[in-house]
């Protein structure tokens, strides 16, 4: 089942050969009706922080748990996506740049990579600065393949390879509460800046 006919599903070759399939379920939203553009209720309560550790842009270790206490701003990308992916970064950018001083201080942008077997520290670092994401607050995150499907089992998606070397990628980003639970689902391409600043500033009280 993929989200919503609103989020976007893209084919494209690359060379990773993994195809990305998002239901619903785990982490992400119920049938909840849309807010604003691209903007959707959180039904689901799971904990979508668990003790998991990941390696980030840096080099260093990172557990999910750590980021609880202040909203968590997360999406999947992977570097060498030749379409949705550099849109993805782009959004999430404008939501950093509204953002301003709270980005590191009071809130957690994170890009987890889909890819983790080609998308190493330094090849999402070197992302990062090409896309001028590479702020203090904004993790991009990797680790084994088994610690990344873990992450995507959380919000009810998986990896499965393709013969043909095409990758399907549902776009989709989500705004965590303190506790780690799921405030809102978003598209990413759809949602505006401005909306996902809204939702963040509510969160924060």
């Amino acid at each position: 089942m993929h989200v919503r006919s609103t989020t976007a599903v893209l084919t494209f070759a690359a060379g990773l050969g993994a195809v990305l399939a998002l239901g619903f379920g785990g982490c992400s939203r119920g049938p909840a009706g849309v807010d604003e553009a691209g903007s959707y209720a959180a039904v689901n309560t799971k904990d979508c922080l668990p003790a998991i550790t990941l390696v980030d842009q840096h080099d260093r270790d990172v557990s999910l748990a750590s980021l609880k206490g202040r909203p968590v701003l997360i999406d999947f990308i992977y570097t060498m996506c030749p379409g949705p992916c550099p849109l993805m970064t782009s959004r999430m950018a404008a939501v950093a740049k509204l953002l301003g001083p709270k980005l590191g201080e009071r809130v957690t942008l994170v890009s987890i990579s889909i890819d983790p077997e080609h998308d190493r520290p330094a090849v999402l670092e070197k992302y990062a600065r090409a896309r001028g994401a590479d702020e203090n607050g904004w993790l991009f995150l990797t680790g084994t393949p088994v610690q990344i499907d873990q992450v995507l089992a959380l919000y009810d998606m998986k990896r499965m390879r393709n013969a043909d070397g095409t990758l399907n990628h549902a776009a989709a980003s989500f705004l965590l509460g303190s506790d780690g639970r799921q405030v809102r689902q978003y598209q990413p391409l759809e949602v505006k800046a401005s909306t996902v600043l809204a939702d963040i500033d509510r969160v924060l009280g």
